[in-house]
């Protein structure tokens, strides 16, 4: 313990960019081929607003339905990095094998149902006019089941996150997201003699590319080779505890997103009355924002496995210290990423369309994001370290007074009575984001995330 209380800054920094590079190539490389996933869509002839739509609603559900299994996979991901940091290896397996169940069987399964029966209802109800639906409804279904693949994935890949182990899961997401723009390619387009599928087709290589990341992440932690050890032949042997720890992290966190995801789609459907272009805009907007995040969801994760760790090792010290570390990080990452996006903007909206009036609101939009990402990145980093130290309820607290209350009230407002149109909107995101962060670092400063106990 004196010897992890010594670490130089140089060696702390060390630590953590061992942990975060891999995951940060991942989440940028998955965030790039989210854009030209989303580039491909816009190029396809006809209706380019419809398109970009279609696909943007499609994703708020679906981002849903995965927000619930990660809420799982924070309790799972906390409960591992603290028995990894105390040495109690033999327990992790265990730890993956009650996430997984409680994730199929209640999270999974309803979902992928309710999203399959009710896809016309689902896409109406988020703003969804008559041509957006007739594009959406089949798209919307094939991604329902590549959602099935991609939430076992998810778990396996928080739980390898957990211990630190991030080269395996960021290897395997590359070779799966390469998959989905190639076939992407193929699908939308029509080549090598296959026909040209337009949306359905990015949905077929979208459902393939999560069954190819779900075969090669369960294949790896079956293999042995990880000090994560899953054996299914083992008996499984439920423990109460562990599901009430799960559940006592999961819980809010799922709220967190289930109140995050309701104040996105409300936000939709208020931006969704000024036309599909500008909708389309917003969407594109939302795309490069996720983007510019990508660092900093990488340096959440990794302080979210570093913070978990030294508490397992019972040094509270080290987990403030590399949780500062990662925020200082960050926030200089962000603050490039805001100039790119402020300085570039009527450059990356040339890359997703061709329409004028569409290209004219991004770069609106775009000129806000560059202001909203700092604050944004910055409480996603903080946010992570908490969740690490299995203190969920503060996020919860910050996303449904900044996404369900201010951004809601604000943006309706901006864009009803003040008639700002999307420049409203997006200021109303502004103000979210800077809220949140100051309710997250305020909880942060307190401390009473040591208190928490996991058994």
């Amino acid at each position: 313990m004196e010897v992890e209380q010594q670490l130089t800054n140089k060696e702390l920094r060390k630590n953590i960019f061992v942990i975060v590079w891999p995951v940060f190539v991942e989440v940028l490389l998955g965030a790039l081929f989210g854009m030209v996933d989303m580039m491909m869509v816009g190029k396809i002839p006809g209706d380019t607003a419809a398109a970009v739509s279609a696909v943007g609603m499609t994703n708020q559900p679906m981002f849903l339905g995965l927000s619930l299994i990660q809420a799982l996979n924070v309790g799972g991901t906390a409960i591992i990095a603290r028995y990894f940091g105390a040495k109690k290896y033999n327990r992790m397996g265990s730890i993956l094998k009650h996430v997984m169940i409680l994730a199929m069987v209640f999270c999974v399964t309803p979902t992928a149902i309710l999203m399959l029966i009710f896809a016309p209802e689902i896409l109406s109800l988020l703003g969804g006019d008559a041509t957006v639906i007739n594009v959406g409804v089949d798209y919307f279904r094939i991604v329902t089941i590549g959602f099935i693949f991609q939430s076992l994935s998810f778990t396996v890949t928080a739980a390898l996150r957990g211990i630190g182990e991030t080269k395996i899961p960021m290897k395997n997401n590359i070779i799966a997201n390469s998959c989905n723009v190639l076939g992407n390619a193929i699908l939308i387009y029509g080549m090598f003699g296959f026909p040209a599928l337009g949306v359905t087709g990015a949905a077929i290589a979208t459902a393939a590319s999560n069954l190819i990341a779900m075969v090669l992440n369960v294949r790896y932690i079956l293999s042995g080779k990880s000090i994560l050890k899953l054996d299914f032949k083992e008996k499984f042997e439920f423990r109460a505890e562990v599901m009430r720890d799960l559940v006592r992290i999961g819980i809010p966190t799922a709220l967190e997103q289930m109140a995050l995801r309701f104040g996105v789609i409300m936000f939709l459907k208020i931006v969704s009355g000024l036309g599909n272009n500008v909708y389309a805009a917003h969407q594109i907007a939302l795309n490069v924002l996720s983007l510019s995040y990508s660092p900093a969801q990488a340096f959440g994760i990794t302080a979210s496995s570093l913070m978990g760790q030294s508490l397992g090792a019972k040094d509270e010290k080290l987990a403030e210290r590399y949780t500062k570390m990662c925020q200082r990080i960050g926030l200089m990452l962000a603050i490039m990423m805001s100039a790119s996006i402020y300085f570039g903007a009527t450059f990356l909206a040339g890359m997703y369309t061709d329409n004028v009036e569409i290209i004219q609101n991004t770069v609106i939009a775009l000129s806000i994001v560059a202001f909203v990402q700092p604050f944004q990145s910055h409480q996603l980093i903080t946010s992570g370290a908490l969740r690490g130290a299995g203190d969920t309820v503060w996020p919860l607290i910050a996303i449904f007074i900044g996404s369900c209350v201010i951004r809601l009230s604000v943006g309706y407002v901006f864009v009803n009575f003040f008639g700002w149109g999307l420049a409203g909107a997006w200021y109303a995101v502004f103000i979210d984001q800077f809220i949140r962060d100051m309710i997250i670092l305020l909880r942060f400063r307190s401390g009473r995330w040591k208190n928490i106990r996991i058994a």
